[in-house]
């Protein structure tokens, strides 16, 4: 399965065009979060179709700068990762939106134990005989990808115990525009691939085993 994951589009829908093949060419898009940038359904609705003209098997989680707005309209369109498993092909993929309160407040986030109780609720339905993939657009704790320009690391100690129990093959996330790259956390890799405006996705091409993954411009 060839998937490819984009994050941190931000309302600007207009590289999506310029990733046209890619997109039409993959089995399934996971969307990490923060579609809009501050905004509602409208705009949401307004990426979400760019995407789904090139593909229409698309899975995503709101981001932190997502309203809940948002967040419900992709429970509507059953495209929603939040709290929740989807079994792909040969591997499960679970997911979790929003991000840990930060300095400057935003509309969608959530504190570590409520992260704890997200995953909880996302491993209810989750078919746990094949390989996870997890889309969090809060990145864990302790990897260069959770590591702003101070060299603080901000990310989350839930969403990394989740990794640490669980042993994802891989988990795509975002949030942190400076710290795109690959890392691993106990076998996993964790995977921020930059901002959409970058003109930065992942692709990944996967079986029960990781065949490739890359970080990728366009």
């Amino acid at each position: 399965m060839k998937i490819v994951f984009i994050v941190d589009i931000h309302g600007n829908s207009a590289p999506i065009d310029l990733l046209k093949d890619p997109l039409s060419e993959a089995d399934l898009v996971l969307i990490g979060g923060d579609i809009t940038h501050f905004g509602g359904e409208d705009k949401a609705r307004e990426v979400m179709d760019k995407v789904r003209w090139y593909n229409r098997n698309v899975l995503a989680v709101a981001g932190n700068c997502d309203t809940k707005e948002v967040d419900e309209y992709l429970y509507r369109d059953n495209i929603n990762l939040h709290a929740r498993s989807f079994r792909q092909d040969s591997v499960s993929i679970v997911g979790a939106g929003g991000s840990l309160p930060a300095p400057s407040p935003t509309p969608n986030v959530y504190s570590e134990e409520e992260y704890r109780a997200v995953f909880e609720r996302a491993l209810e339905d989750c078919d746990m005989t094949v390989p996870m993939i997890v889309v969090s657009h809060q990145p864990p704790i302790g990897t260069i990808n959770d590591t702003i320009s101070s060299g603080a690391h901000v990310g989350s100690t839930a969403v990394r115990t989740f990794i640490e129990q669980y042993h994802p093959l891989v988990c795509f996330t975002g949030h942190i525009h400076e710290a795109p790259g690959i890392d691993k956390i106990a076998g996993s890799k964790i995977v921020n691939p930059g901002p959409l405006g970058t003109r930065s996705y992942a692709y990944l091409d996967v079986t029960d085993t990781i065949r490739t993954l890359e970080i990728r411009k366009f």
